[in-house]
């Protein structure tokens, strides 16, 4: 087989390399991608937790059987929004067409039936928008947004926020169900909103859509964020951990080669280590000082895990996004082996149990960190080794034992202070009797009688 100068990729590769411009177009095109396709060696692991189950976002899952009936109501959605705004749809869809090459750089992959047709691009995701936007208005009112929606409308109504918005919530945060915050950005700008500030107008009501009450800190940064699901994760981690930093230092620089993985809540209270709930619930906020693991307090509910592995996904797959989700889980599948674990982290306040089942929560976090990649340079694996070397002094295990077992039954005490006062009194009588001995021998014999 020949390969002549006439082969097409022959050209097209000789083209890229003569092009000065390729390296800077090939940043700015990474750059851009921020919605992915989870690959199957992921998803086959729990196909459920990846693709959604209600509503769909985006072309990933767009018309697909088990979505495709919420379709009319999104379309309802487009018809109320743009009745309230007055405006022609043409205008709508000529303002979302100026950034139509930067949504589409969002995805990838993106099929052909999208990519070279954007009119069904930019249509699907303006409808996606609008029912996103509608849904998350709706849910923040407490009438039916004003009499706009029926009474008995199958969605937006009190029926609609018990029994279906928790479903399409946990379908919003799924990796491949994205849309780019762009989208709901020019939506809010098209009702003319343009002189108040919509990234964090936008940002606010959809941090209040999932109850994410602490995010002060992320309100004021006035980040730009990607998407939902981005910016629900970085609400997950708005501060930085208040202790560790000292103890990172401290630990990082001996033992280097330490071992990252911990033993189990069970064998760290034997080992005397004191579990405490965070003062935040900012997942950075795990902190080891004087024997004290601070971990910031979960909720744990059927919706747990798949916002959790979506959320391991996103770090896995978008560059820069950071690895803290995974540690976290990762730390946690440390901790915990099995119902026992869990029930100790409950009674310390640190994990809330709606699925009702220890065991359960025991498996979900055990399968929740497989194959997950972790920093060995990270501050939970620097905090891990400095609790192992914690676990290796025997003092503070004796010490434990000993609190454990005198300390935590009031009779036991009392025991223990009434052999603790015989064995003092049986001292003070024996060094009372041998300075009595002591004495008789020191003493002189009594003088004879005179002759």
């Amino acid at each position: 087989m020949e390969l002549g100068g006439t082969d097409e990729w022959v050209v097209q590769m000789n083209e890229k390399l003569k092009s000065h411009e390729s390296y800077s177009m090939e940043i700015e095109k990474w750059k851009k991608r921020c919605i992915y396709a989870v690959p199957s060696s992921v998803s086959d692991l729990n196909k459920r937790a990846y693709n959604p189950q209600t509503v769909s976002f985006g072309p990933y899952h767009h018309m697909k059987k088990q979505v495709v009936a919420m379709e009319e109501h999104k379309h309802r959605a487009l018809f109320h929004f743009m009745r309230r705004c007055r405006k022609p749809l043409e205008v709508l869809i000529e303002t979302m067409a100026e950034v139509k090459e930067d949504l589409k750089d969002c995805y990838k992959p993106l099929d052909d039936q999208w990519e070279n047709n954007d009119h069904s691009f930019l249509k699907m995701l303006i409808i996606d928008g609008c029912f996103m936007l509608e849904m998350m208005r709706f849910a923040d009112c407490e009438e039916n947004n004003g009499g706009d929606y029926a009474e008995n409308d199958p969605i937006f109504s009190c029926h609609g926020r018990l029994y279906i918005i928790p479903y399409i919530k946990r379908d919003m945060l799924m990796l491949e169900n994205q849309i780019p915050m762009m989208v709901l950005e020019k939506l809010i700008e098209f009702e003319g909103n343009q002189n108040q500030d919509i990234p964090q107008l936008l940002n606010k009501l959809i941090l209040k859509f999932f109850c994410r009450f602490s995010t002060d800190l992320i309100l004021k940064s006035k980040k730009n964020f990607l998407h939902i699901l981005d910016l629900y994760r970085k609400s997950l981690l708005p501060n930085e951990p208040t202790h560790p930093t000292i103890v990172y230092k401290q630990a990082k620089s001996t033992d280097h080669e330490d071992e990252i993985i911990i033993p189990s809540a069970r064998e760290l209270q034997d080992a005397g280590i004191k579990f405490k709930p965070s003062k935040t619930d900012s997942l950075k906020d795990v902190s080891f000082v004087s024997g004290i693991l601070r971990i910031p307090p979960i909720i744990v509910d059927d919706c747990t895990e798949t916002m959790l592995l979506n959320l391991i996904a996103f770090e896995r797959m978008h560059v820069g996004a950071g690895n803290e989700v995974s540690a976290f889980i990762f730390f946690m599948d440390n901790i915990i082996d099995n119902e026992i674990d869990v029930e100790i982290l409950e009674r310390k306040g640190i994990i809330q149990n709606a699925l009702g089942s220890d065991k359960g929560v025991a498996n979900l976090f055990n399968s929740l960190s497989r194959d997950i990649s972790v920093d060995r340079e990270g501050g939970l694996d620097i905090l891990q080794r400095s609790v192992r070397r914690y676990c290796k002094n025997p003092w503070h295990r004796w010490r434990a034992n000993l609190m454990e077992t005198y300390f935590r039954n009031p009779w036991a005490l009392v025991s223990l202070a009434a052999a603790i006062f015989l064995f003092v009194l049986t001292i003070v009588q024996t060094v009372f009797s041998i300075l009595q001995v002591t004495n008789s021998h020191s003493q002189p014999p009594p003088p004879g009688p005179c002759r």
